[in-house]
């Protein structure tokens, strides 16, 4: 292709609304433009790149059997009405009515419009096990679109399902998915991406997995053990032992601690540190309004997707109300009557013998608190966010580090959510109606490309893997439009290397050395050719490659040998 045709311009300053530098790269190469918050078009050099990606993508996907469909992007409200997810997500869910006043949706996912496509097809046993792939737009109202293309509300992303008779099936589906996903991963040029245990959300189901790229764009924290390579995200990140800091027990004492209603001050007015208090953090479920209060060690933080997970609803931190029976600041377990509320009690507290916590009376704390013995036999649950201090719950060594992570992929083990309330069934061996068993399989297109450059780039320079650049070679002729020579010998370049099969960027344009480069260094194609009167003099063209810190001269008769070579070396 010809630069001077090439419809995105690069921009020369960084732009001051980027916040990550995937997403000043992509908008200042000319890659991205936005039309709306969390919605962009892909100029031709993204485009080049998702189409990369995807075709990645679907090599490995049709290595696995998955047969490739396209479902709509548009979706009935009586579809998700069958699987409950229309009355379930609020927000995110797009929903709007067509000229006839019918109620739909915009798909954020597709596991209604799998269900619905598979329902007739595949009636009996014999078609199991089998999957099914597309690579679709999705729409999410997402309410915090940022960071570019890492988080947006219209997307690409590649959905595959897979539906099973047994457990077992599954099992050795989502295997063979999982290590799908890591070849991907390693094609695009991220190698370094993990695998993590997750939660499974809205999606429900058994059992997740997510792909995570640890970086410091990322948003997600992820907890890894240095000893066994322990792996997982923290909403479901766990230790099994929690050591205790209050280790003698103490009397039961009230004590007058005004102007103390948060920790911070409790801490300065009795001189004691965190670990020695236990500490009130106070939600709202959203279904009833009801509060509910989790006692937590003091220096611990309240995981709100383990506190999600175990009562069953969505919850929000709660504001101060006045006919709650609780006493805001002063909250403590003995002879807590808040009312309606539920209460819960961390694992952290269930070996302390000696805590100081709130006594349900302004300015006034509890010292030697064994919750045990003062409030009673209760249950202690695990919804603390887990530190670098905590023990691996697999090894049991003070091994943990957290880091941040872009999610690039997930995968879940569905079991019949879907099927069985969508009415999905199939005909077994003893002619029995079952339910089938599902699994699902995601990666965000967008996502992966501006993740890439996360991990790749710098702030000047994209440095594409060969497998994703949108340009295989870059020409670039210095005084093109003013020497004949020059002219004559890039053009017969450009048409060789065209014809040779390669994908090649022809910088015909009569701009000066510096501004070629630096756009070069945007583009990202892993070889450059620079084309200069001195070297033609030499009879030489000066080759700069991906990963290479200095320039090669290659003799002009060895040029196409030579480029044959490098391309096979860097596409490996």
């Amino acid at each position: 292709m010809l630069q001077s045709k090439l419809i995105s311009n690069t921009k020369k300053e960084w732009p001051n609304e980027a916040t990550l530098k995937s997403h000043g790269l992509l908008i200042k190469g000319g890659y991205i433009k936005q039309m709306a918050a969390g919605i962009y078009t892909l100029m031709p050099l993204a485009r080049k790149v998702t189409s990369k990606i995807e075709n990645i993508i679907r090599e490995e996907m049709n290595a696995l059997g998955a047969q490739e469909v396209l479902m709509p992007v548009v979706a009935t409200k009586k579809l998700w009405d069958m699987s409950g997810r229309y009355s379930a997500i609020n927000g995110e869910l797009l929903k709007f009515n067509d000229r006839t006043k019918a109620p739909m949706v915009l798909s954020m996912t597709h596991e209604e419009a799998v269900v619905f496509m598979a329902m007739t097809e595949a009636n009996s046993y014999q078609k199991y096990p089998f999957s099914v792939y597309q690579i679709q737009t999705k729409f999410r109202d997402e309410a915090r679109s940022r960071g570019g293309l890492i988080r947006v509300r219209e997307f690409t992303m590649k959905d595959a399902y897979s539906f099973h008779t047994s457990s077992e099936s599954l099992d050795k589906i989502y295997d063979e998915y999982y290590d799908a996903y890591n070849r991907i991963y390693k094609r695009v040029g991220i190698p370094e991406v993990i695998a993590v245990a997750s939660d499974t959300g809205m999606m429900g189901g058994s059992g997740a997995h997510e792909y995570m790229l640890l970086c410091d764009a990322g948003e997600d924290k992820i907890v890894v053990c240095k000893e066994c390579g322990y792996k997982a995200n923290m909403e479901v990140a766990y230790t099994d032992d929690f050591e205790p800091f209050n280790k003698k027990e103490e009397n039961l004492e009230k004590i007058h601690t005004p102007n103390t209603n948060t920790i911070d001050t409790l801490c300065e007015y009795i001189n004691k540190p965190k670990e020695a208090m236990a500490k009130a953090v106070i939600y709202t479920r959203m279904d009833t309004k009801d509060p509910v209060v989790v006692f937590i060690r003091a220096d611990k933080e309240v995981n709100e997707t383990k506190l999600t997970n175990y009562i069953g609803c969505d919850i929000t931190p709660r504001k101060e109300v006045e006919d709650d029976n609780i006493t805001y600041g002063f909250v403590g377990p003995v002879n807590f009557k808040g009312k309606n509320a539920s209460v819960i009690y961390d694992k952290s507290l269930q070996n302390e013998k000696s805590l100081i916590s709130g006594a349900n009376e302004r300015d006034y704390h509890y010292t030697g608190i064994n919750i045990l013995r003062d409030v009673g036999e209760v249950e202690f649950i695990d919804v603390a966010k887990v530190t670098e201090n905590d023990t691996c719950p697999i090894c049991s060594k003070k091994a943990l580090t957290i880091s941040n992570g872009i999610e690039v992929g997930n995968i879940f083990k569905l079991g019949t959510k879907y099927t069985k309330s969508m009415g999905m069934t199939y005909l077994d061996e003893n002619g029995k109606e079952q339910n089938p068993i599902m699994g699902c399989y995601g990666i965000g297109v967008g996502r992966l490309m501006a993740s890439v450059l996360e991990a790749r780039a710098d702030k000047n320079a994209t440095n594409w893997p060969a497998s994703i650049a949108p340009f295989d070679i870059h020409i670039l002729p210095i005084d093109y439009t003013k020497s004949d020579d020059i002219k004559n010998i890039s053009d017969s370049l450009y048409e060789k290397l065209n014809d040779m099969g390669y994908d090649v960027l022809f910088d015909d344009r009569a701009k000066n050395p510096g501004v070629k480069f630096a756009d070069s260094d945007l583009i990202g194609a892993p070889i450059k050719i620079i084309v200069s009167r001195r070297n033609i003099e030499n009879n030489v063209f000066e080759i700069k490659v991906l990963g290479s810190d200095e320039p090669k001269l290659i003799n002009i008769d060895e040029i196409y040998e030579y480029i044959k070579n490098i391309r096979e070396e860097l596409m490996k």
